[in-house]
């Protein structure tokens, strides 16, 4: 159960950005939520773990604090025992709602500060059968560990195909992987507030077909649902209307919302090369190399639905001519090397704690995987830590895509509401898509 030591530890220095995760209102965490088909057995998941993620060296590797060098962070290989990583809690089998306990759990968990003696990664196992799953596995993982694409990349590294258990899962590989969009209020303390993380499966097909309908991309469409399930959202919040008003606008008339979507500037390691890596402990790129733009969303009652999307495709568009991301990238990296993470973590709080909320969405398997024998029914994963009260992440996973949401319940009291009006959002635009291809279909 114990990852050998190397004879000589390997040393290596943080990245700025890694850094940057580490300064004191700037400390991110990733969560990814695993639901499983099967109950979790988990022996079976420790050995799985020994054999692969464990020879990754972030996460077999400690944070230490080098006080001869001003005390610089950096990270230094160390024995793992995969007993302190994987966390199998004690809970009442006769509860009366799995459902909120898993929720409830998983709040708990963001609440709770990482232990740095070991490296900075757990992974709960939860075995309760909820409405969509048998069990539930729950990582948490230190954002200075890596990007998130590169973290779920890792991740599903360590699945297997459940019809071939010897084979990865196949995802949709990115061709334009040189623009970075495909790479892929203010005083409030919302970086320390408990999140409440809540997700909703919709259908990956009905977002595709938005997608062909429209000649569109699939960030295209779950822009456009986003900022349709907001608008009706906030269009309640606002006007406390009954749901038969709902037309009625009581939204303001100027809104200034924006999402903040990171972008990875270095082309993600596939599956392959980042099984290979654990494998044979080999090297390969790895690290936080990520910028950031800004996002407006487009806040009100469209007559069409269609032209939520339509309104995303434009943002969209001009976002990938711009050099935002890469200049965002360097700003950070320069006050980072001259000022210290410190002043980096003041300056990124006070500049995003300014933006509504942060947005993404990561590409998925294309068919059903398993977590050593554990067949995955979704994954949803999301970060807490940073100084905003509402995180969407969008993850697709075979023909569903999983909606989460990393709440500060403190702002928003409601998640799974917003969650139902992003999901109602996506059957309004996709009716009115069939509705509009019926009408060119009977014209022609």
């Amino acid at each position: 159960m114990v990852n050998g030591e190397a004879s000589a530890p390997a040393v290596e220095a943080l990245s700025p950005a890694a850094r940057l995760f580490h300064a004191p209102r700037f400390n991110c965490h990733i969560i990814a939520i695993i639901g499983c088909k099967t109950s979790i057995n988990p022996s079976v998941i420790k050995q799985g773990l020994n054999l692969t993620l464990l020879n990754h060296p972030r996460f077999s590797s400690k944070l230490v604090m080098d006080d001869k060098k001003g005390a610089k962070m950096k990270w230094t290989r160390a024995t793992v025992n995969v007993e302190d990583h994987v966390i199998v809690p004690d809970y009442d089998p006769e509860m009366e709602n799995p459902d909120q306990f898993v929720e409830d759990y998983i709040s708990y968990m963001t609440t709770m500060p990482m232990d740095f003696s070991k490296p900075l990664w757990e992974l709960h196992l939860l075995n309760v059968k909820s409405s969509e799953a048998e069990a539930t596995g729950v990582f948490r993982i230190h954002h200075s560990l890596g990007d998130g694409a590169s973290l779920i990349s890792l991740l599903l590294a360590c699945t297997r195909k459940t019809l071939d258990p010897k084979a990865l899962p196949s995802v949709p590989e990115h061709k334009d992987t040189k623009n970075p969009l495909k790479g892929e209020s203010a005083g409030v303390d919302h970086e320390h507030a408990p999140k409440r993380i809540v997700h909703r499966n919709v259908s990956l097909d009905d977002i595709k077909l938005v997608k062909k309908v429209m000649n569109m991309t699939i960030n295209d469409v779950v822009l456009g649902i986003t900022q349709a399930g907001l608008s009706r959202y906030l269009n309640r919040s606002y006007g406390k209307i009954e749901q038969q008003n709902q037309n009625s606008s009581s939204l303001p008339k100027s809104m200034r919302i924006r999402a903040t979507v990171l972008v990875g500037l270095r082309p993600t390691n596939g599956i392959q090369e980042l099984a290979d890596m654990m494998a044979k402990e080999s090297k390969g790129r790895w690290g936080n190399c990520i910028g950031y733009v800004l996002i407006p969303f487009k806040i009100g009652l469209e007559k069409d639905p269609l032209d939520y999307v339509r309104k995303a495709k434009a943002t969209i568009d001009r976002k990938k001519l711009s050099l935002e991301a890469l200049c965002t990238y360097s700003i950070a990296q320069f006050v980072i090397n001259i000022f210290g993470f410190k002043v980096g973590g003041a300056i990124a709080k006070r500049v995003l704690s300014r933006i509504t909320m942060a947005f993404s969405n990561v590409v998925g398997p294309l068919e059903d995987i398993s977590f050593y024998g554990h067949p995955i029914a979704f994954v949803a994963p999301t970060v807490y830590g940073h100084p905003q009260a509402l995180t969407i992440h969008y993850q697709s996973y075979v023909n569903k895509m999983t909606i989460v949401l990393a709440v500060d319940p403190n702002v928003i009291s409601d998640p799974h509401q917003l969650c139902a009006d992003i999901q109602e959002s996506l059957t309004i635009i996709k009716d009115a898509v069939l509705q509009k291809t019926l009408i060119i279909n009977d014209v022609v």
